[in-house]
Order: C-alpha cells, then sequence, then structure tokens
C-alpha cells in the first residue's frame, strides 16, 4: 500500500557522497499540496522520510489516490521525460523530508551514472507493475477483501491513514468505508 524504494534511497546517499552533483533537501508539513495537477514543475523529488499520496482530482472535486509513497520513492520525474504537465497532484501525508534534484541534474545523472538510470528505469517499470493488478483487484473484489488486503500488507493503515483518503484509493465513499471497517472490526477482534 505504501509503497517504498530502497534501493533508490541508498543510491542517492552514496551519490553525494561521492559526487560533487547539486542534491537539495526540503521539508513538508503534514496536508502540503507540493505538486498540483495540470501545472508545470522542474523538480523532481525522492522521499527521505514520511508518506506522501499522489492523486488525481476530477472535475467534481473527487480525489481518485494512485498510490502512497514512501522512503525512496520518486515523483515529479514523469515531467522530466514528456516536458509536459504533471498528470497528478501529490501532498503530504505526514510530515515529509524529500531530496531535490532539479530537471537538469536529474538528465545529468541519467546521462552519465549507469547505475542511476537503471535504478530510475525499475522504479518507472514498477510504478507500471502496481497499478494495473491494483486497480483490477479492487474492481473484481468487495470491499472487504480490499480493506483484508490493505491490512495484511500495512496494518496499521487504520491509524496512519485519514479514513476519507484510505476511501479513496479504495474507490469507495467514506460511508461505505466505514460500515466495511465496523464489520470487519468485529472479526478482527
Amino acid at each position: 500500500m505504501i509503497r517504498t524504494n530502497n534501493e533508490l534511497l541508498e543510491y542517492i546517499h552514496s551519490i553525494q557522497k561521492r559526487s560533487s552533483v547539486s542534491i537539495g533537501n526540503m521539508a513538508f508539513k503534514a496536508k502540503e499540496l507540493i505538486l498540483e495537477q495540470d501545472r508545470r514543475y522542474n523538480t523532481v523529488y525522492v522521499i527521505k522520510k514520511g508518506i506522501a499520496k499522489c492523486f488525481i482530482t476530477d472535475e467534481n472535486g473527487k480525489e481518485f489516490i494512485q498510490e502512497f509513497l514512501g522512503e525512496g520513492m520518486e515523483f515529479g520525474e514523469l515531467e522530466v521525460f514528456s516536458e509536459k504537465y504533471t498528470i497528478c497532484s501529490v501532498s503530504a501525508v505526514s510530515k515529509l523530508e524529500v531530496f531535490t534534484f532539479s530537471h537538469g541534474v536529474f538528465n545529468h545523472l541519467l546521462e552519465t551514472d549507469s547505475r542511476f538510470n537503471q535504478i530510475i528505469m525499475n522504479a518507472l517499470a514498477d510504478k507500471i507493475r502496481y497499478k494495473a493488478p491494483r486497480h483490477s483487484y479492487q474492481h473484481s473484489y468487495p470491499i472487504e477483501d480490499n480493506l483484508i488486503r490493505l491490512k495484511e500488507s500495512f496494518p496499521e493503515f487504520i491509524d496512519v491513514l485519514p479514513k476519507k483518503d484510505i476511501a479513496n484509493y479504495i474507490g469507495i465513499t467514506a460511508r461505505s468505508l466505514n460500515r466495511a471497517l465496523k464489520e470487519l472490526q468485529e472479526k478482527w477482534k
């Protein structure tokens, strides 16, 4: 549920130790909007600590959460390749610390550091590989099964994530989520 990429995080630490490449640092408060969909940004972010959510807001204001991002996960990188507006918004769920790369620095590393390039390509492939089965599962199984699956992958999800975000992640209403959680909590006792 909360995706991580320790390999990328460790590699960025090694780049900082051995290279003069300019890697920045930023911090965001919980609920702070970092990227807004349909805008242009020139920074790539990699999470050092905390949780962020990547989401799309439709014309009615409803959020659909693509994924929750944890340590080592990158965002803003698609715009390096496409030079288009961002597809999704990203906001901090908890206090967030990130590494930042300008598009120029990110491109430089992709072109000159084959290991960095391979890690980024693997990360992009994993993002694609992760989404289709998750979306398929959510549409094919009842709410309760989705919640059980979330609990198996992230046991404290109910305590860490706002219920509104859990509902948006599964693609249901908050009311349906509350009803399903109430039924499951009886079973989980």
